[in-house]
């Protein structure tokens, strides 16, 4: 049957999409004046408070604000160091950890094992204390080849307790494949090793892409830790010209960075989230 090509809309069509954009325009109007008057309500009640005066000049001093910027934009950069060279990491350990977990072999019992201690372990650590542990417990052995720079040890460290997590996201990603799957490579005589490369890890993997970019952005936020063992981070910068001034602007820039650089992560995720949905019929 062919399909004609000058298709025209009907006309409860047409006002249905009419009806239906002049909706959602109008939701969109009162989001945006309902948002608008909350934000000066806001505004209003932290400026008429009576210590506003004291918060505004301990807090949101434009001349500490942009005394500190560069110490503190600098230190920043250390902070995106870290995370770019700690993300890699933790999806490797976060993924092996995962294989590991399923391993059925008996003969692979101590693995298994191991990998259950790992991340019951590191996942009930608080990472501050991680960042502790390695950042001060590491080169008190003394063992030669043992990295001393502060900013790797505190990789090492949040690739330690991130891995934990991202190793739990990729088993539940792993486990949510039909077991369908798993039979259907099995019986076309593929090993587990090629069943879980060619057909379950890549499904796995497109199945927690969101909840891992969350994982990330946490990620993000966490590397401010490692100024709790020295490195000069935005953190760390930060503290030092609060120390010297006695106000906690610098704090606002260090906050502000750490803003800039999560939120466009944050709407990339749920862009992804809603994408799945839309996949998945939800």
């Amino acid at each position: 049957m062919a399909i004609p090509t000058d298709w025209v809309k009907s006309e409860r069509q047409v006002e249905r999409e009419r009806l239906r954009k002049q909706r959602s325009r109008r939701s969109s109007s009162i989001a945006t004046v309902s948002t608008i008057l909350v934000i000066i309500l806001l505004f209003w009640v932290f400026t008429n408070s009576p210590g506003w005066p004291r918060v505004q000049e301990t807090f949101f001093n434009s001349e500490q604000f942009v005394n500190a910027l560069p110490e503190v934009l600098s230190g920043f950069l250390l902070n995106i160091k870290i995370f770019l060279i700690a993300e890699p990491l933790i999806l490797i350990v976060g993924l092996l950890v995962a294989l590991t977990r399923n391993l059925r072999a008996p003969v692979f019992f101590p693995l298994r094992a191991l990998a259950v201690a790992y991340t019951d372990i590191f996942r009930g650590v608080p990472t501050i204390l991680v960042i502790y542990l390695v950042g001060f417990g590491l080169p008190a052995l003394g063992l030669q080849g043992m990295p001393t720079d502060l900013a790797t040890l505190g990789v090492i460290a949040l690739t330690l307790s991130y891995g934990a997590y991202v190793a739990e996201v990729f088993r539940a990603g792993i486990e949510s494949v039909h077991p369908s799957q798993w039979a259907a490579a099995r019986s076309l005589g593929l090993s587990h090793g090629r069943t879980m490369r060619y057909v379950v890890v890549p499904q796995a993997v497109r199945r927690v892409v969101p909840p891992l970019l969350n994982d990330f952005v946490s990620l993000q936020k966490d590397t401010a830790l490692v100024a709790t063992i020295g490195p000069l981070d935005a953190l760390r910068q930060a503290q030092i010209h609060a120390a010297s001034t006695f106000n906690y602007t610098p704090y606002l820039a260090a906050a502000l960075l750490f803003i800039l650089l999560t939120i466009p992560m944050a709407r990339f995720t749920d862009y992804l989230a809603a994408r799945s949905q839309k996949r998945r019929g939800q």
